[in-house]
């Protein structure tokens, strides 16, 4: 090959060679482009915490039937799991002998009627005898006497006519509240007892029901000694809210009522009854649920996503937050506890900064990021 052809293609060559290399260093001379991340911008806010106590429902008023006279049960007057008025006839007891009782009784207080009459007329002849000098005093004290005696004997008689009334009227057993009768304990038939251990049935009101739950002690006066803005929640465990064993939420809304002024000394908690309206009788007595019960607000505090933090070698929590340059700053973070799917932090972030929520495996402190807000970067998806 003639050496001017030769050297002509090696400048041809060289040029190309040349003009490849140009667009490469220029690349190389800029760099990689910013990764895209999807940040939340966090806000500052009062933050109300709530966390789950357990509980069981119980009936806001509940009554044991039991008989106060002796003697057989000759019928049950109610229907078994329905509504009862305060009043309403349950059962009935055999009444013969009461009846006898009582017809015994008026005719002793009859007779002691009629021993103070004659009493009566014996001191009043007494007495006009005396005023003639016929008799003596002692007479007439004697008179006195016997009237007195007739007089309470006819109360006595009284007291006890009044008492055979009483179990007259007990042989019928009436509801003492108006709520829903449980199941009979006993049939037509069976011979009861006053007072005996056994109930009749039980009567319950529903409508409130009461929902006891522990609190532990140790977390009341840890609020209560809390620093960093937080304060115990006394005035805002009025409303709250019942999830059911499902994990469903309760309808209605129910108020703290009474909280046990005693810590029980094996457990280290208190007792706080909750009142639940219960219209449609959906809460029964012993049922378990759960009660989101206010524990504490704390001031200016920031909802940071969970998915947002990370832990270190050392466990301390950290975020990675996107500054104004969209450069990725790596901040340690004071979490006081978890609300729900957020942490609640104190300190390490503030008001208006944004966080990096997905992405995190991309990028590292000191990185440039191209950060996306995540509600703008859900539309487009919502959209397709």
């Amino acid at each position: 090959m003639p050496r001017t052809s030769f050297a002509r293609i090696s400048g041809l060559s060289a040029a190309f060679i040349l003009a490849l290399a140009l667009p490469m260093a220029a690349t190389a001379q800029d760099g990689p482009p910013p990764t895209p991340v999807t940040v939340v911008t966090l806000e500052a806010s009062d933050v109300t915490l709530t966390a789950p106590l357990p509980g069981r429902v119980a009936a806001s008023s509940e009554a044991e039937v039991r008989p106060q006279v002796n003697g057989i049960i000759r019928e049950r007057l109610y229907v078994e799991g329905r509504p009862v008025a305060k009043g309403d006839l349950l059962y009935r007891i055999d009444s013969a002998s009461y009846e006898a009782q009582k017809a015994s009784a008026e005719a002793q207080l009859a007779q002691a009627n009629a021993s103070l009459k004659s009493a009566e007329r014996e001191l009043g002849r007494q007495q006009a005898l005396k005023a003639r000098n016929v008799v003596s005093q002692q007479n007439l004290d004697n008179a006195v006497s016997a009237r007195e005696i007739a007089l309470a004997s006819v109360k006595v008689a009284e007291a006890q006519v009044l008492a055979t009334e009483i179990d007259l009227e007990r042989t019928a057993i009436r509801a003492p509240i108006a709520g829903i009768a449980g199941l009979s304990d006993v049939s037509p038939g069976a011979l009861v007892t006053s007072g005996q251990a056994t109930p009749l049935t039980t009567i319950r009101a529903l409508d409130p029901v009461h929902v006891d739950v522990t609190q532990a002690a140790a977390d009341m006066l840890r609020w209560r000694r809390a620093d960093g803005g937080a304060k115990f929640a006394e005035e805002l465990g009025q409303i709250v809210e019942l999830k059911l064993a499902d994990g469903t939420t309760y309808e209605h809304q129910g108020e703290l009522s009474a909280a046990e002024p005693h810590v029980k000394e094996d457990t280290g908690t208190i007792v706080l009854r909750l009142s639940f309206p219960n219209p449609d009788g959906f809460l029964l007595p012993g049922m378990y649920v759960q009660v989101d019960m206010p524990q504490g607000v704390v001031k200016n505090a920031i909802l940071v996503p969970q998915q947002a933090v990370s832990r270190d070698r050392r466990g301390e929590p950290m975020a990675l937050v996107v500054n104004a340059d969209n450069v990725v700053e790596q901040r340690k973070l004071t979490v006081l506890r978890d609300q729900g799917n957020h942490w609640v932090v104190t300190a390490g972030v503030a008001e208006k900064e944004r966080v990096i929520v997905s992405g995190l495996q991309k990028t590292a402190a000191g990185a440039t990021v191209t950060p996306q807000e995540q509600g703008a970067a859900e539309a487009p998806a919502e959209n397709n």
